[in-house]
């Protein structure tokens, strides 16, 4: 099967699922349970929508020259000399 008649397939069962939750809203009118099933089939149409749009081509391809690794060993500690760590205000410091 291709994408093009999975899709459709997949707008033919949405289809379906609409006119069910339509008789469910018949039979027990508005209670949340039927108002989050329409949601839900919302959602799938929406997201079934999203797969039919092309996927852009990234720009550029990732230049490996540009990441730059971070070691996993400890930081020298005369880094942080003098450094308040947010949201705490200093309290490496003496409080005199």
């Amino acid at each position: 099967m291709s994408t093009t008649a999975e899709i459709a397939e997949l707008r033919r069962a949405i289809g379906q699922l609409r006119q069910c939750v339509g008789a469910l809203r018949s039979r027990y009118g508005d209670a949340s349970a039927v108002r989050r099933l329409v949601n839900d089939v919302d959602r799938l149409d929406i997201d079934a929508g999203d797969l039919e749009t092309p996927i852009p081509a990234q720009q550029k391809p990732v230049d490996r020259s540009d990441i730059v690794k971070i070691p996993d060993g400890p930081y020298d500690p005369s880094l942080w000399h003098d450094a308040d760590d947010e949201g705490v205000g200093g309290y490496h410091r003496d409080h005199r």
